[in-house]
């Protein structure tokens, strides 16, 4: 089998996979830290408190728990990594919502009669998350990394699926007479966590 072919395939699995798991914990973690940066009181406390929980426990350990419950294949681990990362997404959206909120020019907007629904749409939201976009590209290379992993350790696509984590699982056995097998996907794997970074480093800037 043509390795070659193998990874440029294979690249539809975790980069989809990946791009699932940004989506679903950007959609959820935004909406969750939106919610508790507008609402505030007792809704902003407990939304917090879940948040706490979610980054108390490893990534890895919390997608495998996922996953344990959910099933293998390559979307339930693509949700199992989403889910880790509803947390970041969560705290950074409802900082960045309280940041905006005590801005001069959103206390202008009430002043001159805007409601706060027009005012969140119009004023704070396209304020707050160019940051929360900037972090999703980071975490998108996290994902192809968490994805691999779960791959590598048999939790994610299965056999025969040419997926990049299980594309070095299954060439570990010939590092020592065929050591292309494992770099070649390993190497698609840190260049493509690089440019996810770069482009995350570039959005950041542009903010």
């Amino acid at each position: 089998r043509d390795l070659y072919t193998r990874v440029v395939y294979g690249a539809r699995q975790s980069l989809l996979g990946a791009l699932l798991a940004v989506l679903f914990g950007l959609i959820v973690g935004t909406i969750l830290g939106i919610i508790a940066g507008v609402r505030r009181g007792w809704v902003d406390a407990v939304i917090m408190r879940v948040v706490d929980v979610l980054l108390s426990i490893p990534g890895l350990l919390l997608s495998l728990s996922v996953i344990i419950v959910l099933g293998h294949g390559i979307f339930n681990a693509a949700i199992a990594v989403g889910i880790t990362s509803v947390a970041t997404f969560a705290r950074l959206a409802r900082s960045q919502v309280l940041s905006v909120a005590g801005s001069d020019f959103v206390e202008a907007a009430y002043g001159s009669g805007g409601s706060s629904f027009q005012v969140l749409v119009r004023h704070i939201l396209p304020n707050s998350l160019t940051a929360v976009f900037a972090v999703a590209a980071l975490q998108f290379g996290l994902a192809i990394l968490q994805l691999a992993t779960l791959g590598f350790l048999g939790y994610g696509a299965p056999p025969p699926t040419p997926e990049w984590g299980l594309l070095i699982s299954e060439s570990r056995d010939y590092i020592a007479t065929a050591g292309w097998l494992t770099i070649a996907p390993g190497l698609v794997i840190v260049a493509v966590i690089l440019a996810a970074n770069h482009l995350s480093q570039t959005l950041r800037k542009a903010a």
